[in-house]
């Protein structure tokens, strides 16, 4: 029972965001940015017993101009910030930045002044990952939930409208030293 029985003469109705997200998503190609041991889960994960190539993404791209993802695994040092940037510069839009593993989301056990406090202090971050170093498998749940907000994300002025209500959000959201959690 394929969807040719289901659907009506064969009529399928959509939205251009719908069809632009399914596409979006279905094509991601990844940029590597390793840096240190992180790098070594990022490689793993590519290979033939996590397999990202089911996901459309077995080509790891060695040209920015041809990604559109740019995974940071590891710790970002001050010397290598203008290149991150750089690199950033010039992938093509629409791009997305994955931050993997603690080093690469708040400098992790490095406080000091040569690593970067968090890759977002250099490029926009669309999607943290935790962990040191993060398995194979979180970053495959992590590139699977940036397909779930890529699919559902807006175009044209719907996205800058999008863009608009998490800013506003973002600037009346509580301060982090005022929220009440379960460790105060």
């Amino acid at each position: 029972m394929g969807i040719e029985e289901k659907l009506p003469s064969g009529v399928l109705l959509t939205t251009v965001e719908g069809v632009a997200g399914y596409m979006r998503k279905a094509s991601f190609w990844p940029a590597t940015f390793g840096l240190a041991c992180c790098a070594i889960e990022m490689m793993t994960s590519g290979g033939p017993r996590y397999d990202l190539a089911r996901f459309g993404m077995e080509v790891f791209r060695a040209s920015p101009r041809q990604a559109d993802l740019m995974i940071v695994a590891g710790r970002v040092s001050q010397k290598m910030a203008p290149v991150l940037r750089q690199i950033y510069d010039q992938m093509p839009e629409p791009k997305w930045v994955l931050a993997m593993g603690v080093c690469a989301s708040s400098g992790g056990m490095f406080n000091n002044y040569a690593i970067v406090q968090g890759v977002d202090h250099v490029v926009p971050v669309d999607m943290y990952l935790p962990g040191c170093p993060p398995r194979p498998e979180m970053l495959i749940d992590a590139i699977l939930k940036l397909h779930k907000e890529i699919q559902a994300g807006k175009l044209g002025s719907n996205r800058a409208l999008e863009i608009e209500v998490s800013e506003t959000d973002a600037l009346n959201a509580l301060p982090t030293s005022e929220m009440k959690g379960l460790l105060r």
